[in-house]
């Protein structure tokens, strides 16, 4: 039986690759760009089962808009995949106002108007599966992206939440947090910001970090996402990418660690009722 999605940012990237392999098996596929003009190969290939749509997730009335015009379309909505968004480029200094709100406004708020107008469809209907797009990063914070880690850390707790107030109504939450990948994520739909010369060696020391790690290939994400979706009790949060376990056990490790070792003072810090 077919299934019909609802993909942001299916221009390129992971949403092109997840559009292309729920049309390469049946499914439908709504798939939203900012620029129609470039969903015209799918459209060549896949015919009604695709339905391109305009879209700039920041816009509510677009999104009420697209989501209604997808829904009217194919009868139904099955899988939400929230996954426009791009990555800020800045040490938390250099970053401008404008470049951080901007931030917020797509990965945070965009995927909010998305979530928040195809809900009362999935409600409707007792069923649904949304997909949030985190990272890594919604999980570590890393020098030079810590307006993008802010982002998908804040979308990390909004999806967790969810989760938890959907569950009722048949909806299931999955946040996927890839690693790093060879898609165009750090290339043109990046955004930089003016570097000041005071945080060269951390930027320095950034690179290197990185230098060790070969990105990894996006197609390789299809038949996962296609897994994950197809899966009775999918899970609320799952990596995609080798080495991300370990990462983030180290991560939780030191936190612990540091909770622990200042336990003392924050149980001292309730005051008297700790004691009643």
């Amino acid at each position: 039986m077919s299934r019909t999605w609802f993909i942001t940012g299916t221009s390129r990237g992971f949403g092109r690759i997840w559009a292309e392999a729920a049309l390469g098996r049946g499914d439908k596929v709504a798939a939203t760009a900012r620029n129609v003009a470039t969903l015209t190969d799918l459209v060549d290939r896949y015919g009604d089962n695709v339905l391109p749509i305009a879209l700039d997730v920041t816009d509510k009335s677009a999104v009420d808009l697209a989501v209604k015009t997808a829904h009217d379309h194919f009868g139904r909505l099955g899988i939400v995949v929230n996954n426009a968004g791009y990555g800020l480029f800045a040490m938390t200094e250099e970053a401008t106002e404008k470049q951080a709100r901007d931030q917020f406004e797509t990965n945070v708020f965009g995927t909010l108007l998305v979530t928040q107008a195809v809900l009362p469809y999935l409600r409707e209907q007792g069923s649904g599966h949304v997909i949030q797009l985190s990272s890594i990063g919604g999980l570590r914070a890393f020098p030079a992206l810590g307006i993008y880690n802010a982002s998908k850390w804040a979308l990390e707790a909004m999806s967790q939440a969810l989760a938890a107030e959907v569950r009722g109504f048949g909806i299931k939450i999955t946040i996927v947090e890839p690693a790093g990948y060879a898609t165009d994520w750090g290339g043109s739909s990046a955004v930089h910001s003016e570097h000041l010369p005071a945080y060269d060696g951390v930027r320095e020391a950034a690179a290197a970090f990185w230098s060790g790690t070969t990105p990894g290939d996006p197609q390789a994400t299809a038949p996962a996402i296609l897994q994950v979706v197809d899966a009775e009790e999918p899970p609320l949060r799952i990596f995609l990418g080798a080495g991300l376990l370990e990462l983030t056990r180290d991560e939780y490790a030191r936190r612990v660690v540091a909770w622990q070792e200042w336990n003392h003072i924050s149980e001292a810090a309730m005051g008297s009722r700790l004691a009643a």
